[in-house]
């Protein structure tokens, strides 16, 4: 049959990314505590085209994907390089967006139940192999200024915690959300009994924080942890009494 991709193309345009996106996917995660995790990935995966090739081959890309046994940098890896030896492209990149759960223990009454983090793997190999992960950790943040002028209470809410990091060698997700927890001021739980409720509570209102505090709080653990090129760390607090929310960003930089 005709290969009409593979025609030459004679705009003299580069492309930056063509490929495939939303495709969902099931994946194996790599577990701290249970040793695997089974999820459904949004999958995004593409390769930068020549000039002078006017399509690619759309059906190799889940060609590509069919080999992902369970998620590790050298498993992202190895289906970046076979993109680039089917696809003829000299830059690969791929996207895994998913849903990852954590057990969290309530901590008085010690009920588990499950969280919920929105986690993004990208992916991009050129002549280098380069790596971001992403992780959504659900926080409580309480606020310094409300506690400082009212008579009683403070105005707190829930709050997210994203958290972008390069790493030079394994990051389990479960580390990046304890970061997460230890700048906000309390966790986020999805079963608390009463005496928990109270605990959770108190601990807040013990530790104040703007989303200033929390994203610099995060940052100090980051930058400590020699496993870790680069960060990026944003706070959004979905403010209780005000009709905004409020957020703050922090970024290394890299030399």
């Amino acid at each position: 049959m005709k290969d009409v991709q593979s025609e030459k193309d004679v705009r003299r345009i580069p492309l930056k990314h063509v490929g495939i996106k939303d495709l969902r996917w099931p994946i194996l995660l790599r577990d701290r505590e249970k040793g695997t995790q089974p999820t459904v990935a949004k999958v995004t995966m593409a390769v930068d085209l020549p000039h002078d090739m006017r399509g690619t081959h759309m059906s190799r890309f889940v060609e590509c994907l069919q080999s992902l046994g369970p998620v590790a940098p050298s498993a992202l890896e190895k289906i970046l390089d076979d993109l680039k030896d089917k696809l003829e492209a000299e830059k690969a990149m791929l996207e895994l967006k998913f849903c990852y759960f954590v057990t969290k223990t309530a901590p008085v009454s010690g009920q588990k139940a499950p969280v919920a983090l929105l986690c993004h793997y990208r992916a991009e190999k050129g002549t280098n192999f380069a790596l971001t992960t992403s992780v959504e950790v659900p926080i409580h943040t309480l606020c310094p200024c409300s506690k400082e002028i009212s008579e009683c209470g403070a105005h707190n809410q829930r709050a997210l915690a994203k958290i972008a990091i390069k790493a030079n060698s394994m990051v389990w997700l479960e580390e990046l959300v304890s970061m997460a927890e230890a700048g906000a001021s309390a966790p986020i739980y999805s079963l608390l009994k009463r005496p928990d409720e109270k605990y959770v509570t108190e601990e807040a209102y013990q530790h104040p924080r703007f989303v200033e505090d929390a994203v610099r709080e995060i940052a100090m653990q980051l930058e400590e942890d020699q496993r870790i090129d680069w960060y990026q760390v944003t706070v959004e607090s979905m403010e209780s009494i005000h009709n905004h929310n409020a957020f703050a960003t922090v970024e290394k930089r890299l030399d």
